[in-house]
């Protein structure tokens, strides 16, 4: 018994030492970290027409929608940032005005967009909503398409399909407001 014994741990000893297994690959890749910021980033742009439109919004269809995509953004970015903290990645790159020079504009938000749905009253408001959610979903939806074209990352790439569905009819939704 003594010398199987012996004999199975000297087994054990020599698989061990011939085995040098390969670093396993990184579970996410840049195109995942580039989603997850460009997500939240969008996240927080949205957000703000979100916050007016919920007070203001005098439709409440788009008032529905309102509590349906803060409801989705909140969830959406927790996950991601739960990753994000996960995976550690090097921080962000400083905003450089020229980044996006070779695929136009990064079609965010933007404050004068802001200060415009804040300053509609009445329908015109809700048209303006409906308008800039209308710019901002299709510009996320860019983004997810790019998640589950190039991610490697497989729970990223399911958010990111969930994400575009969802997105896709809201637009439409959008779209029957718009008309």
């Amino acid at each position: 018994m003594r010398r199987l014994a012996t004999a199975l741990l000297m087994l054990l000893a020599l698989a061990g030492c011939a085995a040098d297994p390969a670093p396993p690959p990184p579970a996410f890749n840049g195109t995942d970290v580039m989603f997850l910021r460009m997500s939240l980033d969008y996240i927080g742009q949205g957000e703000r027409v979100v916050e007016l439109a919920g007070r203001r919004t005098a439709d409440p269809r788009v008032r529905a929608l309102i509590i349906e995509l803060g409801g989705q953004w909140r969830s959406e970015a927790g996950t991601m940032r739960r990753w994000l903290a996960g995976w550690q990645p090097p921080s962000a790159a400083a905003a450089d005005p020229s980044a996006h020079a070779g695929h136009g504009d990064p079609h965010s938000l933007r404050d004068a967009d802001i200060a415009e749905l804040a300053a509609a009253r009445g329908a015109d408001f809700d048209r303006t909503a409906v308008s800039l959610l209308l710019g901002h979903l299709h510009n996320c939806v860019e983004v997810y398409r790019m998640e589950v074209a190039g991610g490697r990352y497989p729970p990223a790439k399911a958010l990111a399909e969930t994400m575009t569905t969802h997105r896709q009819a809201q637009i439409q939704g959008l779209l029957t407001l718009a008309a």
